[in-house]
């Protein structure tokens, strides 16, 4: 599932080709996408629209229009946002991005997986493909859109307010394993599985320890750990393992650094011990068990 790194990524590549543009034309073809409401009528209040700015938070794509109203897109486990310049559309025109997706380096024009298109008034598209179909777009009218991520995201781990003392309020008397702590997106939000790994590898602190047990200096290291790890992310672009693009098509290169995740029996790059993988949070864990003891 694409976390802050690869969310961050999409924003800020898709801002500059959004900003300022109209939706002349919006085609959505898949009713789950904007489900419980109709396609059609979504696709309808969409055209016409002009993007003023494009934000994030936690791992939704928020994009903003004049009218006030705000579309909230979630990309899931394998949503996409690609953008396909003015002159390459139809016969000949998504062949032109590269890294995508049957490993043969183009997108076929005919797509199973495009779920909507939308055409923005310089020409240009700007296409949603999802192979599982869980991503979601949610159209929300003016003024309704900060009550709603209230409600479901904490804070943000790149924001200056986001300190080690705020970090320790959330998880101040948490039974939890630290790891399902920095999981819960209502306490922190965007932070998934792959950098919840590199976090904790960073801060030298074992996923299953409870997270209301952390020292004052543990929960130093590992707010420095969490926005370390987002960091590199954001700069390599995020991880591509499987269906994750940038807009334009290409793959991220965070998967090439890996501290930890996904390198079970690799050394650890800190200590030469063998990385284990174990269940924690109901999610497939790697660490170093020499680096990340169980105790304090």
């Amino acid at each position: 599932m694409p976390e802050l790194p690869e969310v961050e990524t999409v924003r800020a590549q898709l801002e500059p080709k959004l900003v300022g543009r109209r939706l002349a034309d919006v085609q959505i073809a898949d009713h789950r996408l904007t489900r419980p409401h109709d396609p059609t009528v979504v696709a309808a209040e969409l055209t016409g629209e002009r993007v003023t700015a494009l934000d994030r938070r936690g791992k939704y794509v928020v994009v903003r229009f004049k009218s006030g109203r705000v579309l909230l897109i979630h990309l899931r486990m394998t949503g996409q946002l690609l953008h396909v310049p003015a002159g390459l559309h139809d016969s000949a025109g998504l062949h032109d991005l590269a890294g995508l997706h049957d490993g043969s380096g183009s997108l076929p024009v005919d797509d199973p997986h495009r779920r909507a298109v939308v055409r923005l008034d310089d020409g240009s598209d700007v296409v949603y493909r999802d192979v599982r179909r869980f991503g979601t777009w949610l159209l929300i009218e003016p003024g309704e859109v900060d009550p709603y991520l209230a409600q479901r995201l904490g804070r943000e781990p790149l924001a200056p307010a986001f300190t080690a003392r705020r970090l320790g309020e959330a998880l101040a008397g948490r039974k939890a394993p630290v790891k399902a702590a920095i999981l819960d997106q209502r306490r922190l939000a965007g932070v998934g599985n792959i950098y919840a790994d590199e976090a904790l590898w960073r801060a030298q602190i074992h996923p299953q320890r409870p997270a209301g047990e952390l020292t004052e200096a543990e929960i130093a290291a590992l707010h420095r750990g969490i926005r370390a790890a987002l960091r590199a992310g954001i700069a390599r672009q995020g991880a591509t393992l499987r269906d994750y693009r940038t807009p334009g098509g290409a793959s991220g290169q965070m998967q090439h650094e890996f501290k930890v995740y996904g390198r079970t029996g690799e050394p650890c790059e800190r200590c030469g011990s063998p990385i284990e993988k174990i269940r924690a949070a109901g999610r497939g864990t790697w660490y170093c068990p020499a680096c990340q003891k169980l105790s304090s």
